[in-house]
């Protein structure tokens, strides 16, 4: 690999993903504009949006249901239920508890937050350019695993600001951007990877693909056994344990069909979740 690399270790932040960010920043606004109902507020998720969801909401006084697939991981559903949220598993894939989220909310005046579909979800997602910024100021490059898009649409949407590139890594078969973006339109995917637990949005948001537009990012896909590869070296090296979304960012990096690095460039790599069994890791 060639350039600089360093990498944002997003895993370390509240409820072990980025997705604080954007939830907090949501339950404080709505919060702060009078617009949380008694009834809490409602999210479907993998996993991690719904932790932070959780705590979010915990901090706020707020009630929290949280709809996840049943095929979600084990440690996250523990720790949601240790945040207090009402824990609901529905189907197989994100789809599925999505759609019982959305009659949740419609039955019980829940407000119905969303994973990564939300301005303020990606709005908060996007404060982690700055902070990158602060330490790197001349940055070329932030690379960031991508499934909705609500961590790409906030970040490439800063990143264009100060004239930076933002590449979106995704699994071979959870290809939601990649495939909009050759379509020129959101269309539905098939969701099979190894990281589908963060990354298995059946399709991707239209905020997501106007930034891919607009910011001129670059889109790359990754198969599974690089991802897993890539969460293997960051614990042989680093003693780094992350979940196999956060090692797809990486896999960006070192996977023969992934982003070529040039020599003189200087690349960021946003680790971004880490609430996995780190058991299988040797």
């Amino acid at each position: 690999m060639a350039g600089r690399v360093w990498f944002a270790l997003e895993f370390l932040q509240h409820t072990g993903s980025f997705k604080a960010r954007g939830a907090l920043n949501f339950v404080r606004t709505h919060r702060a504009a009078g617009t949380m109902p008694e009834a809490g507020v409602t999210i479907a998720s993998g996993g991690n949006a719904g932790l932070a969801c959780a705590w979010a909401a915990r901090r706020h006084g707020v009630r929290a249901t949280v709809f996840l697939p049943e095929t979600a991981p084990v440690v996250k559903v523990g720790r949601l239920r240790s945040y207090g949220a009402d824990v609901r598993q529905v189907g197989v894939e994100y789809a599925d508890a999505l759609a019982a989220c959305q009659e949740f909310a419609a039955s019980s005046g829940a407000l119905a937050s969303h994973a990564y579909d939300d301005p303020l979800i990606a709005a908060g997602a996007g404060t982690l350019l700055d902070e990158i910024r602060a330490q790197i100021p001349d940055l070329d490059t932030v690379v960031v695993a991508t499934g909705g898009g609500g961590l790409f649409s906030g970040v490439s949407a800063a990143a264009r600001v100060h004239g930076m590139t933002t590449v979106a890594v995704e699994p071979e078969h959870c290809r939601a951007l990649h495939a909009a973006l050759e379509a020129g339109r959101i269309v539905d995917v098939t969701v099979d990877s190894v990281a589908a637990d963060s990354l298995g949005a059946r399709r991707a948001s239209e905020m997501a693909l106007a930034a891919a537009r607009l910011s001129g990012s670059r889109s790359v896909l990754v198969p599974d056994d690089a991802i897993v590869s890539a969460r293997q070296g960051l614990w042989d090296h680093y003693r780094i344990a992350v979940e196999h979304a956060a090692a797809t960012a990486l896999a960006g990096l070192v996977s023969p069909s992934g982003y070529r690095v040039a020599d003189d460039e200087r690349v960021c790599v946003v680790l971004c979740g880490a609430n996995t069994d780190p058991a299988d890791l040797n």
